[in-house]
């Protein structure tokens, strides 16, 4: 059995900036061998979905503007400027980043959190599409809408990571 500290160090960040997470699924027995992605994804979510709104709207936080200033200053992890760089989000014509940040204002005003969704496969004009339809959404439905992308981009991540089955 992979011991604490190396499940820790591997899967610590999957969850942006929450190792918790990990501490959490690791210390109540939700770990278990073989180490694949999807056992891990279901063990991280468990501990995800029981954390407290609170908790939960951290991790919500610690993700980053979609080509914000992070990104700009090249300040995001790695997995999440390989996401955006994916996407195309590295490379806006200046209407569009103007367009991101202004979304990215409005959105965070109104919900408290940065606009959250898995990129990969995305372009960045179908995240543009999302953000604009998204945007009018009440902000307990976009907590919702939020969390499951949350959990997409760890099951993305960690499929990076880990054979499937």
């Amino acid at each position: 059995m992979v011991d604490r500290t190396d499940f820790i160090s591997r899967f610590g960040g999957v969850f942006e900036h929450s190792p918790f997470i990990a501490e959490r699924a690791y210390d109540a027995g939700d770990v278990h061998e073989p180490l694949t992605a999807g056992n891990v994804h279901a063990a991280l979510c468990t501990q995800f979905r029981a954390a407290s709104h609170e908790e939960r709207l951290g991790v919500l936080r610690a993700h980053p503007d979609l080509a914000g200033k992070l990104a700009i200053a090249g300040g995001l992890t790695e997995d999440s400027r390989n996401e955006q760089a994916g996407a195309g989000l590295d490379r806006l014509s200046p209407e569009e980043h103007a367009r991101f940040t202004e979304l990215n204002a409005a959105y965070v005003e109104k919900n408290g959190f940065p606009f959250i969704i898995a990129v990969e496969g995305l372009t960045k004009d179908d995240i543009l599409h999302a953000f604009e339809t998204r945007i009018d959404n009440n902000p307990e439905d976009e907590f919702a809408t939020a969390t499951a992308q949350v959990e997409k981009i760890a099951g993305l991540r960690l499929a990076a990571l880990l054979p499937e089955s």
